[in-house]
């Protein structure tokens, strides 16, 4: 049984830099996007993006306290530890980036991401710290300069949030397949699917009707 859900994916053509990317966006969207880095700016924030090979031991310990931070906010157990973080730095260096936002030398959120030569993918994020238009800044604003600077063709945001989409983001259909053993829980499961599937083509029309790109 075939199951569709759907992501928001920022697409890179081959932008020059930032302002190249504002450009494509309709003037609503990209006076939106400007306001909110201002503010950022405005707030005396400074931003790092280290390589997996230059992270720290304290720069880890800190994305943890993130991390754990933002999980408890929400009521939510981390899934992951910190030994996890530590050894996926170890092991594939390469593929990581931490995003660190500073305040007046203090370090107050990160963002990590996972990347290659054609995808990035936005993972876990926290903020010790709320600032108007930081989490844009810290999950997306910083990532798209590095796809831009790296010539990565794809930021893959993840699920949910269609504030994605006013930010550059567009809606992707995805897909996972299933089997159950139960008959009858299997036939409940199908039925239900294939109504969902009507509901998330109607989904993706009307977040392609708000597309924030220049017709």
């Amino acid at each position: 049984m075939l199951s569709r859900g759907v992501q928001f994916h920022w697409q890179n053509p081959g932008y020059a830099d930032f302002d190249a990317y504002l450009s494509s966006l309709r003037q609503d969207k990209r006076k939106k996007i400007k306001h909110e880095r201002r503010k950022v700016k405005e707030a005396g924030i400074s931003f790092e993006r280290i390589r997996g090979e230059n992270i720290s031991e304290a720069q880890w310990d800190f994305f943890f306290q993130c991390y754990t931070h933002t999980h408890s906010q929400y009521n939510s157990p981390p899934s992951l530890n910190l030994n996890f973080f530590k050894r996926i730095g170890a092991a594939m260096p390469e593929n990581i980036l931490l995003i660190i936002a500073s305040r007046s030398g203090k370090q107050i959120a990160s963002a990590l991401n996972l990347f290659n030569c054609d995808v990035l993918y936005g993972r876990s994020w926290g903020a010790l710290e709320y600032h108007p238009g930081l989490h844009f800044e810290t999950c997306y604003y910083q990532a798209i300069e590095f796809c831009i600077e790296h010539k990565i063709a794809t930021f893959e945001g993840g699920a949910q949030g269609e504030h994605k989409l006013a930010r550059g983001f567009l809606p992707v259909t995805t897909w996972s397949a299933h089997w159950l053993a139960h008959p009858q829980f299997s036939r409940a499961v199908e039925d239900f699917l294939k109504r969902e599937t009507g509901n998330i083509i109607q989904y993706v029309d009307e977040l392609n009707d708000s597309n924030p790109f220049k017709r």
